[in-house]
């Protein structure tokens, strides 16, 4: 029951909770996808420009529009996603250091074209890397839901950290 009730609360849009990804993404949809992704850019707004973006599932959508079209961006985490950057208008900026994390049969990452928008991104990007994990879990690096890997997850800290260290560099 904790598990679930955590899982729950991963899910939560306006204060609705909901229990599977489908129904959190017909909320989304109800309310609009680029609401959902302008609220996470006014967000970032109140943000300094030179900072690292991150985001996970559908918070990559704000997060790799902001990392590609808000100037001074140091670099990109993108987790669990990763949509085309012509959906922005714009290239890739060449020099942008950015990470992309997914599992290779997570049907959101595989099946929905995002392996392909990391890949072209990969091919047009100076510092890019691309990594998949074996499995199909979506959220695989929350430790409070079901979908947890703990040894895919160990070695995406492990990669982020070395990203965010060569940065600092």
């Amino acid at each position: 029951m904790k598990g679930e009730e955590k899982w729950q609360r991963f899910f939560c849009f306006d204060g609705h909770l909901f229990t599977t990804i489908e129904d959190g993404m017909a909320y989304v949809n109800e309310i609009g996808f680029e609401e959902i992704t302008e609220r996470g850019i006014r967000v970032a707004s109140e943000f300094p420009r030179e900072i690292i973006y991150a985001g996970f599932s559908l918070g990559v959508v704000a997060a790799q529009k902001l990392a590609q079209t808000r100037e001074g961006a140091r670099g990109a985490l993108l987790f669990y996603s990763c949509v085309p950057t012509s959906m922005f208008g714009s290239p890739w900026p060449a020099e942008l250091p950015v990470q992309i994390h997914g599992m290779d049969a997570d049907p959101y990452f595989v099946d929905g074209g995002d392996i392909e928008a990391a890949r072209e991104l990969v091919a047009t990007a100076d510092h890019a890397e691309l990594f998949l994990y074996p499995g199909n879990q979506h959220f695989f690096a929350d430790s409070s839901l079901p979908s947890y890997d703990a040894n895919a997850t160990t070695l995406l800290l492990q990669r982020v950290l070395e990203f965010l260290q060569h940065l600092d560099n």
